[in-house]
């Protein structure tokens, strides 16, 4: 215990020298003052798919409807009340969209930071997403972009909460709880077989997504045209991660739903790229969700 205290000291003292003070308005919330357990957590992930895929190998897949059905229900409520909080607190502290700073809100930037902890920690919560992959032996759905976008938001919004957890930092989780809330309603809802034909429009939430990250840069550096005192380290780093996502996203979308199919593909689908109403059976691997197009 002793040298895992002082390794959690040296961590968070070169974190300190890296990035300056903290924001002193979070200490003490949970899971934030050290970086250990959001290190820790995001490593148990990565493991658990490595090893969960092994356990699995000669297993038969599981089903998991009636836990999928709570999972992402109880996500589209978490999402919901994050998207409602965000736009009341925000509207309560008068945020400017353009440019919003990280004090001048007064207690509406608590309220701000509050919520923004929950959306850090819905993160941990999602990386149930993959977690189903692997019990339902979805393994093509678990790609580099899949595990890049789980792993990396998770620690990223640890930084964010204790170095900028409010002002300009509210945008993208205002969007992103918006599209998670019709993401993780669709896949609810395709768990059941009978649904199956409402389903049409996944195609739709990819570009969604996309737009999202458009929406999201450009929102980052008007605060770099116009500065209103938020750090700038943050916003160039904030678009040029964002910038990621566009690029794997788009790759994504384009190889799903743009490449035109050979002689081979039209006669016999690949697999693990059987296609229904239109769209692919791998849709989606990146974007946080479990879906179940054949309920077992």
């Amino acid at each position: 215990m002793e040298h895992l205290k002082a390794f959690d000291d040296e961590i968070n003292a070169f974190l300190d020298n890296m990035f300056g003070p903290r924001d002193s308005r979070v200490r003490g919330w949970f899971m934030l003052d050290s970086y250990l357990p959001t290190f820790f957590l995001t490593v148990i992930y990565l493991l658990s798919i490595w090893l969960g895929n092994k356990y699995m190998k000669n297993r038969p897949a599981l089903s998991l409807r009636g836990i999928l059905t709570l999972y992402n229900l109880g996500i589209t409520l978490l999402s919901a009340y994050m998207l409602a909080e965000l736009i009341l607190s925000t509207w309560e502290g008068g945020y400017n969209l353009q440019c919003q700073d990280l004090t001048s809100a007064g207690e509406a930037d608590i309220r701000v930071a509050k919520v923004l902890w929950w959306y850090y920690f819905s993160k941990s919560v999602e990386f149930l997403d993959t977690i189903f992959f692997v019990l339902r032996k979805k393994t093509s759905q678990i790609t580099f972009l899949h595990v890049y976008h789980h792993a990396s938001m998770f620690n990223i919004w640890w930084c964010v909460l204790n170095w900028i957890p409010c002002g300009q930092s509210f945008f993208g989780p205002t969007l992103n709880s918006f599209i998670h809330i019709l993401m993780y309603s669709y896949y609810g809802l395709s768990v059941f077989p009978s649904m199956h034909k409402y389903l049409w429009w996944k195609k739709y939430l990819t570009q969604a997504q996309l737009v999202q990250f458009v929406l999201t840069i450009t929102h980052t550096m008007s605060a770099v045209v116009k500065p209103c005192g938020f750090p700038f380290g943050c916003l160039i780093f904030q678009s040029s991660y964002m910038l990621t996502l566009v690029i794997l996203f788009l790759n994504f979308y384009v190889q799903t739903y743009r490449k035109k199919p050979t002689k081979k593909d039209l006669q016999e689908p690949p697999s693990g790229k059987e296609v229904k109403n239109g769209f692919s059976k791998a849709y989606f691997t990146a974007a946080n969700g479990v879906m179940n197009k054949k309920a077992q």
